[in-house]
């Protein structure tokens, strides 16, 4: 069982975006950021960090659980509906897909915190450079 915990931190005036991701296997943890590039608003940054860790992993027959604090990225995946993000939506699920089992479950941003925490650091790398 995989269990992935995604956030993205996103600037406000700039609209630079970044995510954090937080991928525990076995028991081990690994820690992952980048840089998403300017994004229109925070629930494109929120899915385009999923998108980005999805495709960091190596997926196929895997079972997965995902833990995201963004209600609409978690709502519409399981729906797989967005009225605005559809395209998002999409490309999660070709991915998702190839996967065994999958859980998407929204969690509070408390509980997201390593993630968020990740997102937030490269976010000041970023504003620093």
């Amino acid at each position: 069982m995989i269990r992935l915990y995604c956030d993205a931190a996103r600037q406000q005036h700039s609209g630079v975006s970044t995510a954090g991701a937080i991928v525990i296997v076995n028991k081990q943890q690994q820690q992952f950021k980048t840089t998403l590039g300017p994004l229109p608003d925070n629930h494109a940054a929120e899915f385009t960090a999923l998108l980005w860790i999805l495709q960091q992993l190596s997926l196929q027959d895997a079972m997965l659980t995902i833990y995201v604090d963004s209600k609409i990225v978690a709502d519409s995946l399981n729906k797989q509906y967005a009225k605005h993000y559809q395209a998002y939506v999409d490309d999660i699920w070709l991915i998702l897909n190839q996967v065994k089992f999958v859980s998407i479950e929204w969690i509070s941003e408390k509980e997201n915190l390593g993630a968020h925490h990740l997102a937030l650091q490269m976010l000041h790398q970023k504003n620093k450079s």
